[in-house]
């Protein structure tokens, strides 16, 4: 008698286990539609490539994106699992995980770590709490524009960047575009440095961003980005700062029609490997993930630079009052954020000189 209680207990605490588990998996999938395409097993361009057909693959790697399944750094992100399925025969098959079904950036960042977690896309901003080099990458106003960046990343410059994960537990593969960043609020146009004074901004939650707002004389407001639209809406914040397909695809330019283009950042954002993952990894199959990373990179570009313009002629169809700063008023937003370049990158300042001396 005593065994069967037993059994029947093991038996029930099994099925509430299982349950339990079910239940997460339809919440996380639920969380956007983007979700519940990947969780489907349906993907956009490239997503066939997280299905092996040349039998069973020797390793099934993770890969976490954060973003939708139509954002260019997820499809970036399904070409690298496609190119590398195709050039290692179906030995590696890299299963893509969108819309942040697997977690924020920050907690996939320390699965990738230990090794809980293969590969992920992750912007420079949280991922500079781990490597706090790259925090020069982010300096507000250091590029002149989108060339000037590239001219400096995919030189020996950003080479240096890449080989500097040692010890992080961390490996980065290619440098993937993210635009950039601009402020919008719902108040007035900000067409010069005494317009965004007092304004209440949300930032992500970086002691960077921050210091940068508070040196333009505006309130920083560090928030989840899922809350941005309802503070916008209720008067919780005045405005935020991102790129043109971030203001378009979450409809922030709905309660927030005043944009800014200021450019005030460009924060170029990484593929990684686990280092633990990595390691499995023979240096042949090494060398092949990074050449796939690299390509997959090139096409993430391409697709950024179509979606920015779509973004852009879509918000200004719907009303958005669109104002660029003239070169005069920029440099007064750049003399006034002069005085982070010591106190965040002091001890980095000779990187910092050589990006801005880079094709001048």
């Amino acid at each position: 008698m005593r065994k069967k209680l037993l059994s029947a207990a093991l038996c029930a605490a099994m099925a509430v286990s299982l349950a339990g588990c079910s239940n997460q998996n339809t919440n996380a999938a639920g969380e956007t539609k983007a979700a519940e395409t990947a969780a489907a097993g349906t993907t956009a361009a490239g997503g066939e490539a997280a299905k092996s057909e040349a039998g069973s693959p020797e390793f099934v790697f993770t890969y976490a994106e954060n973003q939708a399944e139509d954002y260019p750094t997820t499809q970036g992100a399904y070409k690298f699992a496609e190119l590398v399925q195709e050039k290692t025969n179906g030995k590696i098959q890299i299963n893509v995980q969108a819309g942040g079904v697997l977690g924020d950036e920050k907690s996939v960042c320390e699965q990738l770590q230990f090794g809980g977690i293969d590969f992920m896309r992750m912007s420079l901003s949280p991922l500079a709490e781990f490597v706090p080099k790259l925090n020069v990458l982010q300096l507000p106003y250091l590029y002149r524009d989108a060339g000037h960046m590239w001219q400096v990343l995919d030189g020996k410059i950003g080479e240096d960047f890449i080989n500097s994960f040692e010890g992080s537990n961390l490996v980065a593969l290619s440098w993937y575009d993210a635009g950039a960043r601009n402020f919008y609020n719902s108040v007035r146009p900000i067409e010069k440095l005494e317009d965004i004074k007092g304004l209440k901004i949300r930032v992500q939650e970086s002691e960077m961003m921050m210091g940068m707002v508070e040196a333009l004389g505006a309130n920083p407001t560090p928030m989840a980005y899922s809350e941005v639209y309802s503070a916008l809406q209720t008067g919780v914040i005045d405005g935020a700062e991102n790129n043109w397909p971030s203001y378009e695809s979450t409809s922030h330019y709905e309660v927030a029609k005043y944009f800014t283009i200021d450019e005030h950042n460009r924060v170029p954002e990484l593929q990684l490997c686990s280092q633990a993952t990595w390691d499995k990894l023979s240096a042949d199959d090494q060398a092949v993930i990074r050449e796939c990373a690299l390509e997959s990179a090139e096409y993430e570009r391409q697709l950024w630079a179509e979606r920015e313009k779509a973004s852009e002629e879509k918000v200004r169809a719907a009303g958005s009052q669109i104002t660029e700063l003239s070169p005069e008023e920029k440099q007064k937003f750049q003399d006034a954020v002069k005085p982070m370049y010591e106190k965040y990158c002091g001890d980095y300042m000779d990187i910092v000189d050589a990006i801005i001396a880079t094709g001048k």
